[in-house]
This record gives C-alpha cells, sequence and structure tokens, in this order.
C-alpha cells in the first residue's frame, strides 16, 4: 500500500487516478521547486501528470523542463505516495499517484514553457517547511536527512 498524504478520500465521491512524476533537485545544498501562480501561489516539487503512452522517466524530464526550464540527468526513484485532490485546471477530482525522484539539475534551457510556473532555489530545510503539501514535505525533510 502507498502512503496517503492528506486528505482522507470523502465517501462517495468518485476520484479519477492520475499518477505523477515529481523531483528532489538538489545544487549546492539548494533544491530547485517551482512555484504555481494559479490559483493561487503553491510551492510544489516540479512534476506532474504522466500523459497516456507515455513512460515515467520521459515524463519526468518533460514535466521538469516544462516547470522549471532546467534540464536534468541521472534520475532515480526514491519513493512514492498518494493524496486525494481536487484539481481546478482539470475540474475533477483525483487520487494522484505521486512518484518521487532523485535528479540532477544540469542545465538551464530557458524559461518554463509553462506561464503559471517560475522556479525556485530554495534550501533544502526551508523546502522541507515551505512546500505545499505534506507528501512533497515528507520527501524533502527525508532528503536533507540523507535517508533517501
Amino acid at each position: 500500500m502507498i502512503r496517503r498524504f492528506g486528505e482522507s478520500p470523502e465517501p462517495g465521491r468518485k476520484y479519477i487516478r492520475r499518477a505523477g512524476v515529481y523531483a528532489l533537485l538538489p545544487l549546492s545544498g539548494s533544491l530547485l521547486l517551482t512555484c504555481q501562480t494559479e490559483p493561487g501561489p503553491d510551492l510544489q516539487l516540479p512534476g506532474g501528470g504522466i500523459d497516456p503512452g507515455e513512460s515515467p522517466l520521459p515524463a519526468l524530464h518533460r514535466e521538469v523542463y516544462e516547470e522549471t526550464g532546467w534540464q536534468i540527468a541521472t534520475p532515480r526513484r526514491v519513493g512514492a505516495f498518494r493524496r486525494f485532490v481536487y484539481m481546478p485546471e482539470y475540474d475533477l477530482w483525483a487520487e494522484k499517484i505521486c512518484l518521487i525522484y532523485c535528479a540532477r539539475p544540469v542545465r538551464r534551457v530557458g524559461p518554463p514553457t509553462e506561464a503559471i510556473h517560475e522556479p525556485v532555489w530554495m534550501g533544502a530545510d526551508e523546502a522541507a517547511q515551505m512546500l505545499g503539501n505534506a507528501g512533497d514535505r515528507h520527501f524533502a525533510h527525508h532528503f536533507l536527512m540523507g535517508t533517501l
């Protein structure tokens, strides 16, 4: 069973399962994060949904680039969690299956291609407290403690 963070599913509500990939991106004691500015500011690990027919690693490279403008190397899976949320951008209730990777940011290619995302560099200690969801904070904390 994958560990759940956040709210319990509401009885009787239909949730659509959505798999996604997210990355811890350390460089020089900081983590590369993304701030999703709409519908309200939310600090997140870069990543997102795996498209139909897409494998997790290509999705991870694509999502990190779309949200930060950076290319990454040497991703390795470090865990997973799930959460039950409403996704206003898709107008759906989702059971998000979040696959967490650690990768090395190697080169900034340009600005994010998704207009509502801004890259943010933050110390791992601060990120472990400031990330917008408990699952992201959990993995940032374990990264900081060296237990991944």
